[in-house]
């Protein structure tokens, strides 16, 4: 619910404002916290201040919403970047919607069940990252910071990102209206998915087990694979050793010594001395 005619802050951008904003009476200086909520008008704690009551007013001079202002909005700087986000993800799906009603409608492996929609899109170390859905693939998709210009990614070329659950290739792509982008494929073809709606929860739910760090055994199998390789060396190396010494063993009993040759081999060898060595 946005608030007609508000003109405390950003000229009555209301949209510029968050749920956690304080706000402030501008006649008397009189503070809304969304925490609190207003026990005078018996507003429960955890109500933003777009959501209060149209007829609302301020508490202690009886000021209209409409003369309240942003006193501070911890909340600010998380809803600019995900409208910065919004931004890129509409122009990302406007390209892959066009790209199938221009070139992939007819191909015979789409799922034409199936729509292209972004899904569950968040900021995660400033850069938006979500699940793409199409009749044709379904990918998670990284998309640039703020500042950042990937316009030059090479389409094609692959990197390795990690995640709590593990690493995954992403393959660089770019568009002509989102711009540059990374891709991690999913599923494709994506003729397993009966309906959109399970297609989206399939989404929401990979992005819910991307951060899991008990995923990782069964995401990233490099240390246990580097594990089994130092094993399979090791035994290796053993038998090796083993195979030495037997050889040895058998080149020792292929040549007697002189004590055996005199007695036919028929005496025992005994500990060599100093009068062994002066014979």
């Amino acid at each position: 619910m946005s608030v007609a005619g508000f003109e405390g802050s950003y000229m009555g951008a209301n949209d510029r404002i968050s749920d956690q904003a304080i706000m402030e009476c501008k006649i008397c200086w009189t503070p809304y916290d969304p925490a609190e909520g207003d026990d005078f008008r018996q507003v429960l704690p955890g109500t933003p201040f777009s959501m209060l009551p149209e007829d609302w007013h301020c508490p202690n001079c009886d000021a209209p919403k409409e003369q309240f202002m942003v006193q501070t909005d911890p909340g600010a700087p998380a809803m600019l970047e995900a409208r910065r986000i919004e931004e890129q993800v509409v122009k990302l799906t406007a390209d892959f919607r066009e790209v199938w009603h221009s070139k992939m409608r007819d191909v015979p492996l789409v799922n034409k069940a199936l729509s292209v929609e972004a899904v569950g899109f968040v900021s995660h170390e400033g850069r938006g990252l979500g699940v793409l859905v199409s009749p044709w693939f379904m990918n998670l998709i990284m998309l640039p910071r703020e500042g950042e210009d990937w316009s030059t990614l090479v389409p094609g070329a692959k990197e390795n990102i990690d995640f709590p659950s593990g690493t995954y290739e992403f393959i660089h792509n770019v568009r002509e209206m989102g711009g540059g982008y990374k891709a991690c494929s999913l599923f494709s073809p994506m003729g397993d998915f009966q309906t959109q709606m399970q297609a989206t929860d399939v989404a929401r739910a990979i992005m819910m087990e991307l951060f899991k760090d008990e995923n990782r055994a069964e995401t990233d199998r490099k240390s246990e694979i580097r594990a089994g390789r130092e094993a399979e060396l090791a035994a290796v190396e053993e038998a090796e050793a083993a195979q030495a010494a037997e050889d040895a063993r058998v080149e020792e009993m292929a040549q007697p010594t002189r004590r055996k040759l005199i007695s036919a081999g028929l005496a025992e060898d005994a500990p060599r001395d100093a009068a062994d060595d002066a014979e």
